[in-house]
């Protein structure tokens, strides 16, 4: 969390299809995630946070995914098309960022 309490957010990516029966989001990612990263995912009525618990991409497990690929995430809620995707950034990353600039 920085100063003001808030935790500062990268976006990710963005959902391109739910399967209801699996809770499955396929995300078309635009910067990388590993599991184990903190998410947000943020729409017109959906609004909720995550710890990235599995990945897949083809139907095979993946512990990372690079840009420009699409993956499916476990989503513990109802995620809808185009909803976006955001990293929660940890308090080393929002200093990386501030230096890289």
């Amino acid at each position: 969390m920085d100063e003001s309490g808030l935790m500062r957010e990268q976006e990710v990516g963005e959902v391109t299809h739910y399967w209801t029966a699996l809770g499955v989001a396929g995300v078309h990612l635009d910067k990388p995630v590993d599991v184990g990263d903190k998410i947000h995912i943020l729409g017109h009525t959906s609004d909720f946070e995550q710890t990235l618990s599995s990945m897949e991409l083809d139907h095979h497990r993946i512990t990372h995914a690079d840009a420009g690929i699409d993956i499916g995430i476990q989503v513990s809620e109802h995620a809808r098309e185009h909803d976006k995707v955001y990293r929660l950034l940890d308090t080393a990353e929002m200093a990386e960022g501030e230096t890289e600039l």
